[in-house]
């Protein structure tokens, strides 16, 4: 590896305080130019790769990777950049929009708790039950009008908010207990470098398919969410599931730091290949003969 990227700045654990208006959405490159990029981004595939497919022999734990984000910080490219040279077998991805009628009839968690990866897999969430406390807490009609719940349960929506992260919580800390592993993204877009992202789907034929009123809608609520991330991401890091705030405006930094922080992870578990017998080794044997005689 040409380059050993420092994941510490980035982490978020409860250890300390988070506050989004000192975090950065921009670093100095960790790339000389686009062909180190690249050869980095392929390092980062190759190795990844190598170490799903032993989490998958292994069949003891999984991950779950988590991304969240403001509109046009780039969760989807980033999914595509960095788990494109993993094996697709191993890995699961779950897009989360607007919840249906069968979810609605469910706990707030239900539909993604379901889809968590199985042993020796990778899952991506993008999007995740985080929108709960995120798009709700910022448009609070939702809980009332749309979430079905009894009247009683939400007269305090503040309450609301805070038995919602520690369910969160605690369904992270289960998940840690029966291996897996869940790594949460929240990519750090500035609300200049969004405009001009939103103003290229405008511009470029390429994109005009990417542009939606709503996001520029949601713009228009960027302070609200600013607070509803940072009282989020307070609430919820731990070191069982920390939190890494990634500076998103320049998307190949942000791509390597995320590769980066999953190559960190899954080097940490105690993930070996399964061994052979004598017995079984004195059967290959046999098969060896029979195939070298065919």
């Amino acid at each position: 590896m040409h380059v050993k990227i420092d994941i510490r700045p980035f982490e978020y654990i409860g250890d300390r305080k988070f506050d989004i208006r000192k975090s950065p959405t921009q670093v100095e490159d960790f790339y000389k130019d686009k062909s180190h990029y690249k050869a980095l981004m392929q390092e980062f595939q190759e190795e990844i790769n190598d170490l799903q497919t032993m989490m998958y022999a292994h069949d003891r734990y999984s991950l779950l990777l988590i991304f969240q984000a403001m509109d046009a910080a780039g969760k989807d490219g980033t999914i595509q950049n960095v788990m494109s040279g993993v094996n697709p077998h191993g890995v699961t991805i779950h897009s989360f929009k607007k919840p249906s009628e069968q979810e609605l009839d469910h706990d707030f968690l239900w539909r993604t708790t379901i889809a968590f990866p199985q042993r020796g897999k990778i899952g991506i969430f993008n999007r995740s039950y985080y929108e709960e406390v995120l798009v709700v807490k910022v448009h609070p009609e939702i809980l009332t009008k749309y979430q079905r719940l009894p009247k009683e349960l939400v007269i305090d929506p503040e309450k609301v908010w805070t038995q919602r992260y520690e369910d969160i919580r605690n369904l992270e800390k289960f998940a840690f207990r029966n291996g897996t592993r869940v790594v949460k993204f929240f990519l750090n877009i500035s609300k200049d470098e969004q405009r001009k992202r939103f103003l290229s789907r405008l511009d470029e034929p390429s994109k005009n398919w990417k542009f939606a009123e709503a996001d520029v809608k949601e713009r228009g609520y960027w302070d609200e969410y600013m607070k509803a991330y940072d009282a989020c991401i307070n609430a919820t890091a731990s070191p069982e599931a920390p939190w890494y705030v990634i500076p998103a405006d320049d998307k190949n930094n942000m791509r390597l730091i995320v590769s980066q922080v999953i190559l960190d992870h899954m080097n940490q578990l105690d993930m070996r290949y399964p061994e052979v017998d004598e017995t079984r080794k004195s059967e290959f044997a046999r098969f060896r003969e029979m195939l070298e005689k065919d």
